[in-house]
């Protein structure tokens, strides 16, 4: 069964257990983030953001792709990664077309820290370092956003018409972080790149709640801890925080209430928890 909740104006669906499989979409934003699991109701988006390589995140992929066929799509998807394991994640894919005797194409896109490609419309995708094991990236996702420039407000159309016909610039652009995306990483990418927490939507890991896992055994295995957050509680200036990528050592019905009686009352306002509706996480 998979897991739907809102945040401001995103959709947010999919599966999410830390080390088993994440994989989330966000419709509205035509993006799956991860491919841990290959999610039927995912099939049809064409845009696939890999946060790195570890099975969990990217062992679903070639099922999904299999998937995007059953849907009748023949155009590969846009596959964004860290830069170091596009090789690898290609000649995985190779291994899988020639056992299952179908193509799995994808357009493979590596990206490193601080690099941005275009998506569709007004959208980028800027990439983030994050901390963890093997190479690892953070997403942001950034809209453009035009409008008059203000000291033309109030001119005749025709008059703004013929300027910018003459080469004149009259519109001014603002960037607009919308969602941001960080998994499987230490705390630190998020003090190194406070960006993460001015996005209207924060969608990260938050893989441990409480002394069932200590804080330097979460950092040993490069995963967010709940007192990490609750430290930096200030710094959170997303209008929602979806915390996603629960251990599997909380049973999900769990969650809500340790939030509630650990965190401060106005960052858990912004809190949502990305967990099932049943007592038990899928699989």
């Amino acid at each position: 069964m998979l897991t739907t909740v809102t945040a401001g104006p995103f959709t947010v669906r999919g599966i999410s257990v830390g080390g088993v499989y994440t994989s989330i979409g966000v419709p509205e934003l035509g993006i799956v983030f991860d491919a841990g699991a290959p999610l039927r109701t995912l099939g049809g988006i064409d845009t696939i953001l890999l946060s790195h390589g570890h099975a969990d995140h990217v062992g679903g992929l070639p099922a999904l792709l299999g998937i995007r066929a059953l849907h009748g799509k023949t155009k590969p998807p846009r596959v964004f990664m860290p830069a170091e394991i596009v090789d690898d994640v290609v000649a995985a894919l190779a291994a899988m077309s020639r056992l299952q005797r179908h193509p799995l194409a994808i357009e493979a896109i590596g990206m490193r820290p601080g690099d941005e490609m275009a998506l569709a419309g007004d959208l980028r995708v800027s990439a983030v370092r994050t901390f963890h094991p093997v190479p690892s990236l953070a997403y942001i996702i950034v809209r453009r956003v035009g409008r008059l420039r203000p000291d033309l407000h109030g001119t005749p159309g025709p008059e703004i018409a013929a300027r910018r016909r003459a080469g004149e610039e009259v519109t001014v652009y603002e960037d607009r972080l919308e969602l941001a995306y960080a998994t499987d990483t230490l705390i630190s990418a998020l003090d190194r790149a406070p960006e993460l927490q001015q996005a209207r939507v924060l969608i990260m890991e938050c893989t441990f709640l409480d002394a069932r896992k200590s804080l330097e055994a979460a950092r040993a295995g490069c995963h967010v801890h709940l007192d990490e957050i609750i430290e930096r509680a200030a710094a959170f200036r997303n209008e929602h925080v979806v915390l996603m990528h629960f251990s599997q050592i909380y049973p999900p019905q769990e969650i809500a209430a340790l939030l509630d009686a650990r965190v401060p009352p106005e960052l858990r306002r912004k809190l949502i928890p990305f967990v099932p509706t049943t007592a038990y996480w899928p699989g």
